[in-house]
């Protein structure tokens, strides 16, 4: 697996968002990307087409050579382009398979995995330095794969607001448990490979439990903002976006 971004930007700023399930950091982190002109990065799929493809290889996700193996030759490609995601695995479109249930409680295992995460970080941190300006969410992004971003924060929500954005997200059809199993649960076997529910230190929390969608967008730029040392430069459509293997 290689990393590399096809971006471009005359400025560098890397903005790092952590956070738990639910909280809203691949839809906000998305539409701030777009507004900025920015690269998008979401870490959280790249765990998901490894977990995808460890599984569709017939591989034992409790064998954790074996899984690192996989990750290793994980043939993955995963678009920046905030405006148009796609996942590929080989030459499979995972973008809409990744998202289903059965991933979404088999991915801790591969989070876990201390070899497969260190390869997964590796390529993360390419995709971030080759981007130069780009928005990057996950769970470790401002601790371990970016903790020198020039914007770090913490996007967290209350445990109700989580399990209802992800109700919805997913249309209304888990029940009450299946919600639980996807976010608290795997929240709780997640945070012993890293912590996202508590901001490190230099890192700012922005709480969404009682902010609108737009709110949250808006909170976030404003972060961005301040922390840019000159006005931010906002890119043509497609100048500062593409794809990363």
């Amino acid at each position: 697996m290689e990393g590399s971004a096809l971006v471009n930007s005359r400025q560098r700023l890397i903005i790092a968002v952590d956070g738990p399930s639910g909280s809203g950091k691949s839809s906000v982190c998305r539409a701030v990307a777009s507004q900025l002109g920015a690269a998008y990065l979401d870490t959280g799929a790249m765990y998901r087409a490894a977990t995808w493809y460890a599984l569709s290889q017939g591989i034992d996700l409790a064998d954790e050579r074996a899984v690192a193996v996989a990750v290793g030759e994980l043939p993955l490609t995963i678009s920046t382009d905030p405006e148009h995601q796609t996942i590929t695995v080989g030459q499979s479109d995972v973008t809409a398979a990744i998202r289903e249930t059965r991933i979404s409680e088999r991915v801790s295992e591969i989070a876990t995995n201390r070899a497969a995460r260190a390869l997964l970080i590796a390529a993360q941190r390419r995709i971030i330095d080759d981007s130069g300006f780009i928005v990057a969410e996950g769970r470790d992004i401002t601790t371990v794969v970016a903790p020198d971003a020039q914007v770090r924060v913490l996007l967290t929500a209350s445990a109700e607001a989580r399990l209802r954005r992800r109700g919805l997200q997913l249309g209304g059809t888990e029940t009450a448990e299946a919600l639980h199993r996807q976010v608290i649960a795997r929240d709780a076997r997640d945070s012993t490979a890293s912590n996202f529910t508590e901001a490190a230190d230099g890192v700012a929390v922005l709480d969404s439990s009682d902010l609108t969608f737009q709110e949250t967008i808006d909170a976030l730029i404003q972060r961005v903002e301040q922390a840019s040392a000159e006005p931010l430069s906002i890119p043509s459509a497609g100048a500062s976006r593409g794809e990363s293997r």
